[in-house]
């Protein structure tokens, strides 16, 4: 592969919003197809979508390393000892952790390769119905404070901090909004667009996805989509009622609820509300 293809496959994961992980050789030692340099590009799937090690002897062990990379963000550094079968079972007895690798193969020498994963920015998805919404504007504005990368999606948006993208429309387009796992959604939709907002954010792998609710409301909007066949499963994804049971009333607080439940989810947290069941209420009907 072409340098610049491998650098338009980074950006095309990138503005996919794609978890990916980059693994570099940065020594090589012995008679080894890879050199200093080599690079892959591991997929969320274990895939590898560019580059190459010159084989595939080591590229099997960095995939598994890449994919933890990915899950717990962090970098790694590994060296990978291609040998004979003796010395494979050798070294993974006597292995001192898992950044020694071992692997039974005729092509010999060690390889130190760098994995580096490349996630996309934690973002805030907020929905919103138009029109001035104090709650919304501060969502927006603590959300940049908390370093989430903010989008609004709302057709008539009134807002004295601007999101780091806005979208002027009624309703969310997933392929638009490229959700994932690393995505929080609120819903501010006032009871108008409930079902159809959730009859297509439901479906898609986000962290968190909430609406400001009465239980009244929320349960609405649960046997409306229920009437047009939404499976259980999906629907029981919804947090309604939203926001850790702070007392809030005014909209900075019940804004700051709201992102407390979102990092407390982030951080595999248990804060107390449950996926459309109990919760605190803090919105009107």
């Amino acid at each position: 592969m072409r340098p610049h293809e491998f650098s338009e496959k980074v950006s095309e994961l990138a503005a996919r919003r794609e978890p990916f992980a980059m693994a570099t050789v940065t020594r090589a030692e012995g008679s080894t197809l890879a050199k200093p340099g080599f690079k892959i590009l591991i997929d969320l799937e274990g895939r590898i979508v560019a580059g190459t090690f010159g084989g595939g002897c080591p590229e099997g062990p960095i995939v598994e390393l890449a994919r933890r990379a990915m899950e717990d963000g962090a970098n790694r550094v590994v060296r990978i000892h291609l040998v004979d079968a003796a010395g494979s079972v050798a070294g993974m007895a006597t292995a001192p952790s898992e950044d020694e690798i071992y692997v039974e193969t005729d092509c010999g020498g060690t390889l130190e390769v760098h994995v580096e994963p490349m996630l996309p920015a934690e973002r805030l998805v907020i929905v919103g119905q138009g029109g001035k919404d104090d709650i919304e504007e501060m969502l927006v504005r603590f959300a940049k404070a908390l370093e989430f990368e903010v989008w609004v999606v709302d057709p008539n948006p009134h807002l004295a901090d601007r999101p780091d993208h806005l979208v002027t429309a009624a309703l969310p387009d997933p392929p638009v909004l490229h959700l994932g796992s690393r995505d929080s959604v609120v819903l501010l939709t006032k009871g108008e667009r409930d079902a159809e907002v959730l009859a297509r954010l439901l479906p898609e792998p986000v962290r968190y996805l909430g609406m400001l609710a009465s239980r009244h409301r929320r349960d609405k909007a649960l046997e409306e989509l229920a009437a047009r066949g939404v499976p259980a499963e999906l629907r029981g994804k919804l947090r309604s009622p939203i926001g850790l049971d702070i007392g809030a009333k005014h909209p900075a607080e019940i804004a700051l609820a709201i992102l407390a439940e979102v990092v407390a989810t982030k951080y595999h947290k248990s804060p107390g509300a449950h996926p459309a069941g109990p919760a605190p209420a803090h919105a009107p009907g």
